[in-house]
């Protein structure tokens, strides 16, 4: 007779396995330790086979005869359930390594001993996060243009214009790498040249001289809002002018107090290239408030939920709006934390400071091939330690003053 829900329920497990019989060749294994199995019985070129239908009650009793009815057609016809099964099993393995994810992660383990541990993750995160709930899954030779664009129009939405640009380089540098390796003949992502929105381009916000008095004074007393290890990273963002990435990444094993230098490795650096940093005096005693702080740690800024990371790139940024330069408030300006770079620039240019001094201490690379040479080289090492102090003697008093101080021309 026929199976039943019911008794297939409360049909128990005994010490040896049991077998319940539904017809076709349908039957239910019953193993000591309670699990049920499905089998179905058959002939096949003269041969006895039998054929796994799944787990009850994953399969349920309908759906375990449905599989019945689709073996016996393929009997019909000649062909074998069991290597059917095996042919359909082995077709999945292969759309698994062929999905989008798989060849993205061989892609990104290809690159990432290239790149920085910070950069690769980066990279990695991004990519995983924009692209693989859309088309994770997706065999890559199934990704048409229209699929990309629309990811990039997901994340333009969020008006995340440059995560879009990124996202979309991202994807064109892994389906180029699919073509490379053959498991692709075409790139979907790469006709998609000019498929972005158009936007104004916004340079980063930077405090105008005048402004800069009142924004150190405010600083000074950012610790009764916030932590006083965001001061003082602020504090030496200023004082450096480097980028922000680069100091909120700094280590302390990079700084010779002694030679007052601070010597940032090339993999840390957006050219590549090693770069050194004169410390003022002003500098100096940052980093000596900083040390009983994070002087434990590897970092001078670490994360506060993880020592082993650096602070997250929106610290800096969160308390200078939060301090309420973020453009919203009458008299007070717009501050970004690379703008900075762009205010020290600007002041020391006008005061008379050689220009290719002030660039070689924005680590800006000249393009020049025989000019880069001579400024790599050369590296104007005394005029940009002398540069340095008297920028922050400057800011010493613009701070001192709450006016602004006159500029006047460096004497030669």
């Amino acid at each position: 007779m026929a199976l039943t829900d019911t008794q297939i329920k409360q049909a128990k497990p005994s010490d040896k396995d049991q077998w319940l019989t539904d017809g076709q060749g349908l039957r239910l294994l019953i193993k000591p330790t309670g699990s049920k199995y499905w089998r179905l019985k058959y002939r096949f070129q003269g041969k006895q086979k039998t054929l796994a239908l799944g787990v009850y009650p994953s399969v349920t009793l309908k759906q375990a005869r449905k599989k019945v009815t689709e073996a016996k057609q393929l009997l019909e016809e000649g062909r074998d359930p069991s290597a059917q099964k095996r042919v359909e099993k082995h077709q999945v393995r292969v759309n698994i390594d062929l999905s989008f994810a798989a060849v993205a992660e061989e892609w990104w383990k290809h690159q990432k001993g290239t790149w920085t541990e910070e950069h690769a993750s980066r990279v990695w995160t991004r990519l995983r996060d924009n692209t693989f709930f859309r088309i994770g899954q997706k065999p890559i030779a199934d990704i048409h243009p229209q699929d990309v664009i629309a990811i990039v129009r997901d994340i333009e939405e969020r008006d995340a214009m440059d995560v879009a640009q990124r996202v979309l380089q991202d994807i064109r540098r892994v389906c180029r790498y699919a073509v490379q390796i053959g498991k692709l003949t075409h790139n979907p992502a790469s006709e998609l040249t000019g498929i972005l929105r158009g936007r104004k381009s916004n340079h980063r916000a930077s405090l105008p001289r005048e402004e800069l008095p009142s924004f150190l004074k405010e600083l000074d007393f950012y610790q009764e809002r916030g932590r006083a290890l965001t001061k003082l990273a602020i504090q030496l963002l200023i004082l450096t002018f480097v980028r922000p990435g680069e100091l909120r990444c700094a280590r302390w094993e990079e700084f010779d107090f002694e030679s007052a230098l601070w010597r940032i490795p090339g993999e840390r650096m957006k050219m590549g290239t090693d770069h050194i940093v004169p410390l003022s005096t002003q500098a100096g005693a940052v980093l000596e408030e900083l040390k009983p702080i994070s002087g434990q740690y590897p970092l001078l800024f670490p994360s506060e939920r993880e020592r082993a990371r650096p602070m997250s790139d929106n610290t800096m940024r969160k308390a200078i709006f939060k301090m309420g330069w973020d453009g919203s408030q009458e008299g007070k300006s717009k501050a970004n934390p690379h703008g900075f770079r762009a205010t020290a620039s600007s002041i020391l240019n006008e005061t008379g400071f050689n220009p290719d001094a002030i660039e070689r201490q924005l680590s800006h690379m000249e393009r020049n091939g025989v000019r880069a040479a001579y400024t790599h080289h050369a590296r104007y090492m005394d005029e940009r330690k002398e540069m340095m102090q008297w920028w922050a003697n400057y800011l010493d008093e613009m701070r001192g003053s709450g006016k602004v101080v006159p500029i006047f021309a460096k004497q030669s």
